[in-house]
C-alpha cells in the first residue's frame, strides 16, 4: 500500500495506491480522502520495471496516470479528458474515514451471499431480506457504467449499500450484485455487449423469484444511470416476470445524444472553474471540437471499424498533449501508455454498447409502475434533455401508472450538490439525499405494500 502526496496544478491531496497479483496480471485500487474516493477498482493495471501505469475506469474523461518509480516515490503524468498534468506520489501513513449514511452492522435484518449463473460467468452478490419467513417484494440493484462492485462504490460513496439498507429496513429484500469481473464476479464489464449485461440481470430477477423468502409476483428493478438505461430493456426481455421499474438518472435518450450533452456540460464547468475570465467563445470552440470527434468517432462505432477509432482516439490524444506545455508534456514512452489505455477505453465493447443504444423503444413498450428521477444539476444525465422525453415514452406506452421527478439541486449521484460537477462527488458529505430515499419508499409503499 502507498500512501502519497500528488501535486496536480499545484493541487496537493493524499492518496492511497494499492496493487496485487490476480491470476495472470495485476489489480488494484486508488483511494483520495478529500474527494471522498475509497478502495476504487483500477483498470489496466501495469507495473514493468520501474515503469507504472492504471486507468480509472467509469470516471468522466477516463483518467489515466503513467509513471516512473524510484525507491518512495512515483512520478509522472496524469491525464484526463486529454489534458496532461505531472504528478507525484510518496509513502505515507494515515487512515480513511467513513461517510455518515453509511450503515454498520449489526442490521436489523438478514444477509446473504449469492452466487448465480449468467451464460459462462458467475455473479456474486448480497442478498438483504427483512426479518420473518412471509414473501416480501424484491428490488433488483443495476449499477451505472463501468466496473462496479455491488455497493456502486464511487469517490467514497457507497450508494447502492445505503438504497439496500433503507429498502430493507422498511421490509422490501434488496439483491445488489458485483458487475463482471468485479469482487466475487468473474468475467470482464470492459468486455460485455449490452446483451449480456441484460442476460445478467434476467438472472437475478430468476433468482429473486426463486427465493422462498420473496413473492416471485412482486420482484422489480432499480437501475442507476447506465442501470436506468437498460431496466426498462430488461423489464420488457422478462416478459412479466419484472412487476415494477426505477429509473435513477436513467436516460430517456441514445447513448450518443447522452454523451453530448454530457461532455458539453463538463468541459463548460472545468473551464469556468480554472479560469472564470474564461470566454463563451473559448468555451464554444473547445465544445465544438470534442463533438467533431466524438461525432467522427460515432460514425466508425457504428460502422464496426474499431481499427478506425482507435487511429481516431491516437490523432485526438497526441493534438491535445500537443497543446500541452512543454514543461508539462509527458515523454513519447508515456505518450503510447496513454494513448493505448484512451484506445481500450474508448474501443471496447461496452463503451459501443452504451453509444448506439435508444431506450425509447423499450421504454415506449413499459405498462409496469415506473418511478423515473433525475438530479436538477446531473452533469451526466441531464434532466433538461431527458425528463420530457421520458414523459413521451411512458405516454406512448399507455403506462397507468408513471412518475417522472426531478430533484433541484441534486447531482447525478443524487447528493446535494453546488454545481453538479464530478468533482463535487466525494466532497459532498452525503451520499444520498433523503428525500430520495423518501420517495423511493412511499412509491413503493402504495403499490406494493409490505404485508
Amino acid at each position: 500500500m502507498r500512501r502519497a502526496r500528488p501535486d496536480v496544478l499545484n493541487l496537493e491531496i493524499r492518496v492511497t495506491l494499492a496493487t496485487d497479483e490476480a491470476g495472470a496480471g495485476l489489480t488494484g485500487t486508488i483511494d483520495i480522502p478529500a474527494q471522498g474516493l475509497e478502495a476504487f477498482p483500477l483498470a489496466d493495471v501495469v507495473l514493468d520495471g520501474d515503469q507504472i501505469g492504471f486507468v480509472m475506469p467509469g470516471v468522466p474523461g477516463d483518467p489515466t496516470f503513467v509513471g516512473t518509480l524510484d525507491g518512495d516515490r512515483i512520478e509522472g503524468t496524469f491525464t484526463q479528458s486529454g489534458q496532461a498534468f505531472p504528478y507525484f506520489l510518496e509513502r505515507g501513513d494515515e487512515p480513511m474515514a467513513l461517510r455518515p449514511q453509511e450503515p454498520l452492522p449489526p442490521f436489523p435484518y438478514d444477509e446473504e451471499e449469492v452466487a448465480f449463473a449468467s451464460g459462462d460467468v458467475t455473479l456474486a452478490g448480497t442478498l438483504t431480506l427483512p426479518p420473518g419467513d412471509g414473501r416480501a417484494p424484491a428490488v433488483l440493484l443495476m449499477t451505472g457504467s463501468g466496473p462496479q462492485d455491488r455497493n456502486e462504490e464511487i469517490l467514497g460513496h457507497k450508494p447502492f449499500l445505503v438504497i439496500a439498507d433503507h429498502l430493507t429496513r422498511a421490509g422490501y429484500a434488496v439483491l445488489r450484485v458485483d458487475d463482471r469481473g468485479v469482487g466475487g464476479s468473474t468475467g470482464s464489464d470492459t468486455d460485455a455487449t449490452y446483451e449480456e449485461l441484460l442476460g445478467d440481470v434476467l438472472a437475478g430477477v430468476a433468482l429473486l423469484r426463486d427465493h422462498p423468502r420473496v413473492d416471485p409476483e412482486r420482484v422489480g428493478l432499480l437501475g442507476h444511470s447506465q442501470g436506468g438505461f437498460l431496466a426498462p430493456a430488461a423489464a420488457v426481455e422478462a416478459d412479466g416476470d419484472v412487476a415494477f421499474v426505477i429509473l435513477m438518472a436513467g436516460p430517456s435518450v441514445d447513448g450518443f445524444q447522452t454523451l453530448l450533452a454530457q461532455n458539453e456540460r463538463i468541459i463548460e464547468l472545468a473551464m469556468r472553474a480554472a479560469n472564470p475570465a474564461v470566454t463563451d467563445e473559448a468555451v464554444a470552440d473547445a465544445v465544438a471540437s470534442q463533438f467533431a470527434f466524438l461525432e467522427a468517432l460515432h460514425v466508425l462505432l457504428q460502422d464496426g471499424d474499431l481499427e478506425g477509432a482507435r487511429a481516431l482516439v491516437r490523432t485526438r490524444v497526441e493534438e491535445e498533449l500537443e497543446a500541452t506545455p512543454a514543461d508539462r508534456r509527458p515523454d513519447d514512452a508515456t505518450i503510447e501508455q496513454i494513448i493505448a489505455a484512451n484506445q481500450a477505453a474508448t474501443a471496447s465493447p461496452s463503451f459501443r454498447a452504451f453509444v448506439l443504444f435508444d431506450p425509447r423503444p423499450y421504454l415506449e413498450q413499459l405498462t409496469v409502475p415506473t418511478l423515473a428521477f433525475f438530479g436538477g444539476l446531473d452533469v451526466q444525465v441531464l434532466a433538461e434533455q431527458n425528463e420530457g422525453p421520458m414523459r413521451e415514452a411512458l405516454a406512448a406506452a399507455g403506462n397507468p401508472d408513471a412518475t417522472v421527478v426531478t430533484f433541484a439541486g441534486l447531482n447525478h449521484l443524487m447528493q446535494p450538490a453546488t454545481t453538479g460537477s464530478v468533482d463535487e462527488y466525494g466532497a459532498i458529505a452525503t451520499t444520498i439525499d433523503p428525500i430520495v430515499l423518501e420517495t423511493i419508499t412511499d412509491w413503493l409503499q402504495v403499490r406494493f405494500p409490505v404485508r
